[in-house]
């Protein structure tokens, strides 16, 4: 299938590694014009390297943390400079705590609000004029399965990403006139450096081997493994194209059956 991206342009934000990088990767593949941008130079500059060998298409790069005040507006100042226009945004910004609710602190709750729910509201915030020029314009962000089947000990991530579910909602109705399609993917657990470097350190606690912990957590999730980041970014590739050109709105989860609820 033909997802349309020959010519288009995308900026996928924390496109260093995991979900955002085999989503720019994906990209590239389909003939997309993509920028990538991390906090981390030295990563986003080999995720640059490691899509072109794949590819053949290197992504344009930009540096920026857009937890930080202004830094969203500078990056999309960039995409203005380069392309004059934006096609599909995609957000991958986000992380967790583990901890229990009463070991964490007011800066533990603004931190992560911070991380995962400012963070897309100010690059989605700066990109509006773009989209406004582009085609088709989609935005798409990354959430969690979380946020419809809370964790654990992720008290944090499970309020901060359900927040992402409302705006999600809300801003798909209040662009939709305009043609900015607004959703959210929703990953179960997946093989990430983050899920990877905590397993690590669970197994190091515990004494047993990485495998014995990633087959614990596995063993909740009805499909029975981990996912993939590719896995996720098949579907964040498919709701940003002109394809899904009628779903607005709506948060998908791609989480191996673990969320068992009916919403």
């Amino acid at each position: 299938m033909d997802l349309g991206y020959a010519g288009r342009r995308v900026l996928v934000v924390g496109a260093s590694a995991g979900i955002g990088f085999a989503t720019a990767e994906v990209l590239a593949g389909e003939g997309a014009e993509v920028m990538i941008a991390s906090r981390d130079q030295a990563g986003i500059a080999a995720a640059a390297d490691r899509i072109a060998a794949q590819t053949g298409r290197r992504p344009a790069t930009a540096v920026a943390d857009i937890t930080a005040e202004g830094a969203a507006d500078r990056l999309l100042a960039e995409v203005a400079s380069r392309w004059g226009a934006l096609d599909a945004l995609v957000d991958a910004v986000g992380g967790s705590i583990r901890s229990g609710f009463e070991a964490l602190t007011d800066a533990d709750w603004m931190g992560n609000y911070q991380f995962n729910v400012l963070s897309a509201v100010r690059v989605v915030r700066a990109a509006l004029p773009l989209l406004r020029q582009g085609a088709a314009p989609s935005v798409v962000l990354l959430g969690a399965a979380a946020s419809r089947m809370p964790y654990p000990n992720q008290i944090v991530s499970n309020v901060h990403k359900a927040g992402l579910l409302g705006l999600t909602k809300t801003l798909a109705g209040e662009y939709a006139a305009e043609g900015i399609r607004v959703n959210c993917v929703a990953p179960g657990r997946t093989l990430t450096r983050l899920w990877t470097d905590r397993a690590t350190k669970m197994a190091a606690e515990r004494g047993v081997p990485f495998e014995e912990i990633i087959a614990e957590f596995a063993h909740e999730i009805p499909i029975g493994r981990f996912g993939t980041p590719e896995e996720i970014a098949a579907m964040v590739v498919w709701l940003s194209s002109p394809r899904a050109g009628y779903v607005t709105g709506q948060t998908v989860n791609v989480d191996g059956g673990i969320a068992r609820g009916l919403l």
